[in-house]
């Protein structure tokens, strides 16, 4: 009964310590992300291809953390789901709808980079046709999977210490295991395939310029390491907020007699959750073009960082390999 009071998966104090970390998560989550929206809308500089996946990947992020992290903070606190039958089965899809939308996003922009640097010459251009098309294909795949349990066809449970709700994994009736094992290639297997492939490519290819320039070996080095340095934090940060909880899905459906105590299936749960505060920090405030309109719009029009902002200005998501230019991924990925 979603309206018991589980004291036998944790204390009042646990539920409360939980609360507090998905609350503040969740709250400075909203924060960012409505930050990233604001600013991208009121500076016209910003509003480049790859801005639209980035504005959308906010956007699910703060669907994310208004009707997945908020909910499950007031119920955490309350140390039980309080919001009934109905309840579960909006806040289990809204959060899955979002979050395998912010997912989708991540393949959209891993893509977005991947072309940018690896196909510098012009040959495939990355135009905002394209982002829209890949911010509106990452809404309808996620609809169009996350659907199903509305209707019959798979469900949404509470899960971990039942306080907030998700596609069931537990249940072995076979309509369900159908939609979960469907649910799991199509909508974790695909996007984290596309992701990784994406990167590896990408770091490749700057691996492939980095001995082409010789000649400069001291400065390409140092660009390439940048750029390495934050596609790892990227690839790392969606491993360590998705990964788990893709992988304690999996081994349920694999192992059906798998028992996974709640305190520790509630883990993935929450680092899942996190994610709306990582992506923000990690795709947006690493690109040095946004953090010079962001943080003057934070700061009543004072930036630290001027020089920074003022370097950037013409930055583009474009680049160029003619003869006598330098390539330059660095300023093609941090776009």
């Amino acid at each position: 009964d979603p309206n018991s009071v589980n004291t036998e998966f944790l204390s009042q104090t646990g539920h409360t310590v939980l609360a507090i970390i998905m609350g503040v998560f969740s709250v400075a989550g909203i924060i960012l992300n409505v930050l990233v929206i604001v600013v991208t809308v009121k500076y016209r500089q910003l509003r480049q291809p790859l801005s639209y996946a980035l504005v959308n990947l906010a956007i699910c992020d703060l669907g994310c953390a208004v009707f997945g992290g908020l909910p499950t903070t007031v119920t955490s606190a309350m140390g039980y789901f309080s919001l009934g039958r109905v309840g579960c089965v909006l806040e289990g899809f809204a959060v899955s709808f979002f979050g395998i939308a912010s997912l989708c996003t991540i393949g959209v922009i891993s893509v977005e980079r991947y072309i940018v640097v690896c196909y510098p010459m012009g040959a495939v251009l990355f135009q905002t046709r394209h982002a829209v098309a890949g911010v509106v294909l990452s809404w309808v795949w996620s609809f169009v999977w996350n659907t199903p349990p509305l209707f019959g066809w798979g469900s949404y449970e509470l899960e971990g210490v039942k306080t907030s709700c998700a596609p069931n994994w537990y249940s072995r009736d076979v309509g369900n295991m159908s939609y979960i094992i469907i649910y799991f290639c199509l909508c974790f297997a695909v996007p984290f395939s596309i992701i990784m492939v994406s990167y590896s490519r990408l770091l490749w290819t700057l691996r492939q310029v980095t001995k082409l320039q010789v000649s400069e070996a001291g400065s390409t080095n140092r660009v390439e390491a940048q750029v390495a340095r934050m596609v790892v934090v990227m690839v790392l940060a969606f491993l360590v907020t998705w990964l788990p909880y893709a992988g304690m899905a999996l081994a349920v459906i694999i192992d059906s007699s798998l028992y996974i105590d709640p305190v520790i299936a509630t883990i993935p749960v929450y680092l899942a959750k996190s994610s709306t505060l990582y992506n923000p920090i990690i795709y947006v405030f690493m690109n040095r073009q946004f953090r010079g309109y962001a943080v003057p719009t934070v700061l009543c029009g004072w930036n630290p960082w001027a020089s920074d902002a003022q370097m950037s200005e013409g930055d583009t998501t474009v680049v160029t390999l003619n003869k006598g230019q330098k390539f330059s991924p660095k300023e093609s990925l941090k776009e």
